[in-house]
């Protein structure tokens, strides 16, 4: 009885990889890699990028300044190799006292004269964000605020920044942040909202410098098509009940 038991438990599991093999298989992927922010301060950029802190920030701090730096690693270095001006956000901060000080880097609108905070749709369905980031071996950390399609702030924690130089931090975005729906439209896009970068209460905090440069999304662009694909696209539907 025992055997037969054993028996009946191996073929259950067996019927169970089968199936995730199959659907494993029949998933399709369209994978690409969006530059959402070059931090490259270029004059037809879209954001301008503010920033806002806890209590304890120092007089006339942060800065912001787009310098004539750059990480010597793959495409960016290929672009400079080519006489492309090529540039980083700095960041100059100080505060007053130790502690979980913080600083938020966000964007607005170049043309919105009112300044107000804008939030950079990210298409597809991300997997990955990833950063490159100059550190001065100070003990701090970075996290991504992202918006879900219903309106709730995530927070990712990009990464430490205890080192030397530049760094690409990168990140999985976590699968328990909703990017899709069942109903359609059935995409379900995220918005980028802010950086926040964090000292911990141990730091000295009172001179410090970082530098951005590249903020990148590794996206899945498959969309499955089916008849009537189009009237799935809000944009499509209302153009359709606007005429």
């Amino acid at each position: 009885m025992k055997h037969i038991s054993f028996k009946f438990f191996c073929l259950i599991i067996w019927a169970c990889i089968t199936v995730f093999s199959v659907s494993g298989q029949n998933r399709t992927y369209n994978w690409e890699t969006k530059i959402l922010e070059s931090f490259n301060g270029d004059d037809d950029a879209l954001y301008v990028w503010k920033t806002q802190c806890s209590r304890y920030i120092s007089k006339d701090f942060p800065r912001l300044s787009f310098i004539d730096a750059r990480p010597d690693q793959g495409s960016i270095r290929a672009l400079a190799s080519k006489g492309v001006e090529v540039r980083s956000l700095g960041i100059h901060g100080a505060f007053d006292r130790k502690g979980y000080n913080w600083i938020d880097l966000y964007p607005t609108l170049k043309d919105d004269s009112e300044e107000k905070p804008y939030e950079i749709p990210m298409s597809g369905t991300v997997h990955q964000l990833d950063l490159w980031v100059w550190g001065s071996n100070l003990n701090y950390y970075i996290e991504v605020y992202v918006r879900d399609y219903r309106g709730v702030v995530h927070v990712i924690k990009l990464g430490e920044i205890g080192y030397m130089g530049w760094r690409n931090l990168r990140t999985s975005v976590p699968a328990i942040i909703p990017q899709e729906r069942r109903i359609l439209p059935s995409n379900a896009e995220l918005h980028f909202v802010k950086f926040r970068i964090w000292t911990y209460p141990t730091e000295r905090v009172d001179n410090f410098y970082i530098y951005f440069k590249q903020f990148r999304l590794l996206s899945d662009m498959f969309n499955e098509l089916y008849d009537g694909y189009d009237l799935g696209d809000p944009d499509y539907v209302d153009s359709l009940w606007n005429k």
